[in-house]
């Protein structure tokens, strides 16, 4: 409770503050429902017969020690929970069987739920792989006691990384191959243009055992697209997620690749930029779509009303199920994603708290009680008279990682400290090329 001898500045700071914490609080709240407790994988999705997502298990133990430092769980419980996860990915089936779980160190995109093997005939995903990493070096970083559990942690954890062949990845090409089938071998597509696979590059140039050559990396940043779009000179990516994964993990404030240096820039305020992008779109809203508007924006990967075609007030919309709508060229059917406004916080929160005001009270149905936040479009005709705009009834693990990690980042900056310290993020970035900023007084 606020006291009532503090200023109206006070107590409008620590309403925010509490309205952050629910928001987190109800994402983490995923984690904690959506994880199998007997081998730790994270269901994708809160469908009944969701199967497990390798990223959605990356953002569930990176969100541990977000759940520990703000008393959603006590640290006991997140180490246990961590463990059972690192044990599970340690003990799995590798080889190229089709049923396996993994591969060189990689892992399968989907795995069942219960028994860890692959499912969907899903590839072994080397971006996926990257996400499950990133929260296994999280949980590396963060229990540092000195216990038997915590100490088994940073084992299993330096274990799994290191055993990750990422040059095996490059088949023999310049990038890194999006992905590998045991029926058809290396996908025959790669990495171009700007991508979340930042995170990936970096995590496979600071490998001690299998890195890729720094090769790789400016070979895909050859690919990048700078535009100029509304006034805002940016490195182009439609979704607003691919401006936010990297960034859960890597604090690239003030550090600079050669791409970057050469445009007197950074990635953060890349970031920064899009996320006006984005608003700046809504604002202009060239299809017209319902609800659009300076404090209503956010278009991203996500779910939406389905595939269909429906007349809305006398104009023909193609609606979309899961897609990654983007800006300016889209896909756009009207489709929200308040998740992903308040994932880009830490960039822009003078836009992102009014937008995030505006819609959970212009549609409560958005984030009802205890439920984590959803997909919403004012212009599907939902068929309801109390409702106001299609919400959608489920909820993604890749949804709900980024805002309990990246609303920490900008209240503490938790996660962006703790990686600061791991080594192999330091060597990464540094082998990509990175240069200043926090990265002068980084261990070497």
């Amino acid at each position: 409770m606020v006291s009532s001898d503090t200023s109206p500045d006070d107590r409008q700071r620590s309403a925010i503050e509490d309205g952050l914490e629910e928001l987190q609080r109800h994402a983490f709240g995923y984690f904690l429902r959506e994880t199998n407790p007997d081998n730790g994988l994270v269901a994708d999705n809160t469908r009944e017969d969701a199967v497990a997502s390798i990223a959605a298990t990356g953002f569930g133990l990176a969100t541990y020690p977000v759940g520990v430092s703000r008393g959603f769980i006590t640290r006991r419980d997140a180490a246990e929970r961590a463990l059972t996860a690192l044990r599970f990915f340690r003990g799995s089936i590798q080889g190229p069987d089709p049923d396996a779980t993994g591969h060189r160190g990689f892992y399968y995109h989907f795995l069942d739920v219960k028994t860890g093997a692959r499912v969907w005939d899903c590839e072994l995903s080397a971006m996926d792989t990257a996400l499950l990493l990133a929260g296994v070096l999280t949980c590396m970083m963060y229990f540092d006691r000195e216990d038997a559990g915590e100490g088994e942690i940073r084992q299993l954890a330096a274990f799994l990384y290191e055993r990750v062949d990422w040059a095996w990845a490059m088949h023999e090409g310049p990038t890194v191959a999006m992905g590998w089938k045991p029926s058809l071998g290396f996908l025959r597509y790669g990495w171009e243009g700007y991508t979340e696979a930042t995170l990936l590059y970096v995590l496979g140039l600071g490998s001690p055992t299998h890195a890729l050559p720094s090769s790789s990396y400016d070979a895909w940043t050859s690919t990048y697209q700078w535009e100029n779009l509304y006034g805002y000179d940016v490195l182009m990516a439609a979704p607003l997620f691919i401006h936010q994964l990297a960034h859960a993990w890597i604090d690239f404030r003030g550090i600079q690749d050669a791409f970057m240096r050469e445009k007197r820039s950074d990635y953060f305020e890349n970031s920064r930029r899009a996320t006006y992008l984005q608003r700046q779109y809504a604002i202009r809203n060239p299809r017209r779509f319902r609800g659009y508007g300076e404090d209503c924006w956010g278009l991203t990967a996500g779910d939406g009303p389905g595939f269909s075609r429906r007349c809305v007030d006398g104009v023909e919309r193609q609606f979309f199920g899961y897609v990654a709508r983007g800006i300016p060229y889209g896909p756009d059917d009207g489709t929200i994603s308040p998740w992903a406004v308040a994932a880009s916080l830490p960039f822009a929160a003078e836009i992102v708290l009014p937008a995030l005001r505006h819609v959970l009270g212009t549609y409560p149905g958005i984030a009802a009680p205890g439920r984590p936040m959803s997909s919403f479009n004012p212009t599907f005709p939902s068929g309801a008279a109390t409702n106001r705009a299609w919400v959608c009834n489920t909820q993604y693990g890749l949804d709900q990682g980024p805002v309990v990690l990246m609303i920490e980042n900008h209240r503490s900056g938790l996660l962006w400290r703790l990686m600061r310290e791991c080594r192999p993020m330091v060597v990464g970035l540094r082998r990509a090329g990175f240069r200043n900023g926090w990265l002068r007084r980084a261990p070497r």
